[in-house]
Parts: C-alpha cells; sequence; structure tokens
C-alpha cells in the first residue's frame, strides 16, 4: 500500500477556516485536492448553505469541470448525470459529473438522481454532490469524502461508524450565520477605512467568529471610532444585497466584495462587533493586524481565539 493510501485511510478529519472571498475558496479548494483528495474516491459530497461557497470549492478542487449549476445563471440541460448509462461506453464520455441536488430536485425525483449517482461510481466515474446530506437516505451508501462549509470548512473520510452527511450538516448550518455577520462587519469596516484614505496593501484573513485586517504599514486609525461608527450601522438596520460577483449594496453604499453572497440580508442580524483596541503586530511578517469580533462577549472571545 503506497503511503498516500495508508494516510488518506488513517484520515479522521480536518478543519479549516472557512474564507470568504472566492478566489481564497478556489485556492483552498486546490489545496484539498492535493492533500486530502485520493484518486480512488468516486462520490464526493459536499455540505452546506446556498452561497457559502461550495461551488467555487469545487472550482478549485477539480479545474475545467463543468458545473451544472453556473453562477451566471447557465444551467446545464439536459442534466449529463442522468444520461451516464449511455454515455460511459463512449470513447470522450465524461470521468467526472458534478450535481447540485437541492437545483435538480425541482425537475427530477429523489430516487432517479440518487439512482444515476449509484450507476456513475459503478461505472468507475466520480460524481461530485452539492447538498449531499439531501441524497444521502435515498442512496444507502455514504461518501468517500464529505466536506462540510460553514464557519469553519470540515473535512473527513467517513467510514462504518459515521460520520454521517447529517452530522456535518449539523454543525456547519449552526455556524454559518456567524460566517455571515463577521462577512457584513469586515466589508463595513473597510467601507470606512477607504472613507479615510486606508486602501492600499490591506489583507484580509479569518479567525473565529470574526476577521482580521492586515496591513503592512501602519494605519492611522482610530479604532474605538472605527467600532462606533460600524455599530450606529448595524443599529440602523441597513438592508444589504446582492449586485454582482464583486460589489454588494449597503443601503446606498455600493461596496467592493470578493464574495458577495455570504451576507446577512441587514445589518441589524450583526449581534454587535468588537474591535482589538490596539493595533497587534504579527512576529513573523511585521504586519499590522486589526481583529473584529461579532457576536455578545466580543472582548472576553477575542482573548480566546484559538482555544478548542
Amino acid at each position: 500500500m503506497a503511503y498516500s493510501d495508508r494516510m488518506q485511510k488513517s484520515h479522521l478529519y480536518s478543519v479549516y477556516f472557512a474564507p470568504r472571498g472566492l478566489p481564497r475558496m478556489a485556492d483552498l479548494g486546490m489545496q484539498i485536492a492535493q492533500q486530502y483528495l485520493s484518486p480512488f474516491d468516486k462520490l464526493i459530497g459536499l455540505v452546506g448553505e446556498a452561497g457559502s461557497g461550495k461551488s467555487m470549492l469545487v472550482k478549485g478542487m477539480f479545474p475545467g469541470l463543468e458545473l451544472t449549476n453556473d453562477d451566471d445563471g447557465v444551467n446545464v440541460r439536459p442534466l449529463p448525470l442522468l444520461a451516464v448509462a449511455e454515455e460511459s461506453s463512449g470513447f470522450f464520455s465524461p470521468h467526472s459529473y458534478h450535481v447540485d441536488i437541492r437545483f435538480e430536485s425541482a425537475f427530477t425525483q429523489m430516487h432517479v438522481l440518487a439512482e444515476a449517482i449509484l450507476t456513475a461510481v459503478s461505472l468507475g466515474k466520480r460524481v461530485i454532490v452539492e447538498h449531499f446530506e439531501l441524497v444521502y437516505p435515498f442512496l444507502n451508501r455514504n461518501a468517500h469524502l464529505i466536506i462540510g462549509i460553514g464557519e469553519e470548512l470540515i473535512i473527513t473520510r467517513p467510514t462504518l461508524f459515521g460520520p454521517e452527511p447529517q452530522d456535518i450538516a449539523a454543525i456547519v448550518f449552526k455556524s454559518i450565520p456567524f460566517r455571515r455577520m463577521a462577512h457584513t462587519a469586515e466589508d463595513l469596516c473597510a467601507h470606512f477605512l477607504r472613507l479615510r484614505g486606508v486602501t492600499e496593501h490591506v489583507l484580509h484573513a479569518d479567525v473565529r467568529h470574526g476577521f482580521i485586517l492586515s496591513f503592512a504599514q501602519k494605519p492611522d486609525i482610530d479604532l474605538y471610532l472605527l467600532e462606533q461608527q460600524v455599530n450606529d450601522l448595524i443599529r440602523q438596520d441597513i438592508p444589504v444585497s446582492y449586485q454582482d460577483d464583486r460589489h454588494i449594496r449597503i443601503g446606498d453604499i455600493t461596496s467592493p466584495c470578493s464574495g458577495p453572497r455570504m451576507h446577512v440580508r441587514s445589518t441589524a442580524e450583526i449581534k454587535q462587533l468588537t474591535l482589538t483596541k490596539e493595533l497587534l503586530v504579527e512576529p513573523i511578517t511585521e504586519r499590522y493586524l486589526v481583529v473584529g469580533i461579532v457576536g455578545e462577549y466580543g472582548q472576553q472571545r477575542i482573548s480566546d481565539l484559538n482555544k478548542i
């Protein structure tokens, strides 16, 4: 048995912060494919709400794969997976198929989708299934690899003893509101920083229930004032909506955003923002950091960010 095969068989689960920007999600997908995907994995299940980044993760894991639920509104019809038995004997037949169960269940009965998935796997094809927890009860088998996307991204290789897709769904669906709150609060901070002219060399990173803004040079920021301005907007209950793939609208404000579908519907859904009251310095890169946390007990959470 090769080393990589032994490593995959001994893998229980891994956890990453789920990045909010689409390019960062695609990069993480590429990393997951390199580290966790086996050539013998035929059934890949993804669990997570709409807009959580499942499709972008798939694009990173499987470059060139034709997604049947394209976010630009071009949906592949008829669904290639449903014709897998007829296509499988052809020289140019696909090796990998994609299906979004929530979307396809509006057009095709669930047991038909399940049968098509099982047929494709039995023919040696690979099937990537979004919203895997919905079709799982009809399959009578688990996926080789399950990826759950909430506030954190969970990668697990199920065994006879689980976990089952519903176990992963219970975790990621519970945490996704914090990811939405943190992302909107992060964009509110970025808006006020742009008003002050603080726009250059800003990098974005993640912490539990929050975000990090990273600066190459020490920025001129009043962190008390920034926190107050953002919380004032939160209390005003301003609507937040998708504008296009690179922007959101916060009331009358158009704001750049690399993950425009991962937001609350209104600022009032954010349970308060707490910022560090001084710039932190990352000792290795020497970058200046601002950390923001959403929810109650924010200051307490900041001192307890990576506690397991």
